[in-house]
């Protein structure tokens, strides 16, 4: 199948975001998405007039944008995304970060408080992403101690849920502190984090299913993680 048009791979727009979807189905690379004229969101192309699906993921019929939430891939820096990231190596004048990305990312020294070392862990905002999709980040903050989990960076708004509902599910079950990177790379400190990791790993397989925030207190209510 030879594609007329790619639809750049932008963000999401807010309105789209926060959008609820009572219908969704899930599609593989080449699905017909719609046939319908739409507003291209993200994952998507267009042959013959028609809207096909280029990923593995779910799309939402009934939404005024034609796209598709994948349900794999690596992560692609945005515009003031909260990231997690580990610092690899200094530079003369910064250090450069990895964000669970083939793409390089930079953080000037002149935006942290203090030296970082190799191996910090830190958190940041995405400051600015050039035309080959290299970061700049501001707004640091560094985490002492803890360990950071990777998920799959589509299954990070699941995480999180509406207005933050699942991580307050996880961290009220768990007694754990933490914070989801959209970038797939969650820090997690103090708790139960051996409970809190199969959690988020049931969110992150499941991600496709209603009802999963029931599911997750369930899961949390049990008293013994085998």
């Amino acid at each position: 199948m030879q594609k007329e048009k790619t639809a750049a791979k932008q963000p999401l727009e807010k309105d789209e975001a926060k959008v609820e979807h009572k219908r969704k189905v899930v599609v593989v690379p080449g699905d017909l998405v719609t046939a319908e004229r739409k507003k291209l969101g993200q994952n998507v192309f267009i042959e013959s007039g028609k809207i096909y699906s280029d990923s593995l993921g779910i799309t939402y019929p009934d939404s005024s944008v034609a796209y598709v939430v994948p349900l794999s891939g690596r992560y692609i820096p945005h515009k003031d995304d909260l990231i997690v990231g580990i610092v690899e190596r200094e530079t003369v004048k910064g250090y450069m970060v990895g964000i669970n990305s083939i793409y390089q990312c930079y953080l000037s020294a002149e935006k942290c408080r203090d030296r970082l070392q190799k191996g910090s862990i830190i958190s940041a905002k995405v400051d600015s992403v050039n035309e080959v999709n290299e970061a700049d980040l501001f707004d640091v903050r560094v985490f002492y101690g803890g360990e950071i989990i990777s998920v799959s960076p589509p299954k990070v708004p699941r995480i999180i849920g509406k207005n933050g509902s699942m991580l307050s599910v996880l961290k009220q079950g768990t007694g754990c502190n933490l914070l989801v990177g959209r970038n797939g790379w969650v820090w997690i400190k103090g708790g139960d984090c051996q409970k809190l990791v199969k959690a988020i790993k049931l969110v992150e397989s499941e991600a496709h299913l209603d009802n999963l925030t029931v599911r997750v207190e369930e899961f949390l209510k049990e008293k013994k993680v085998n």
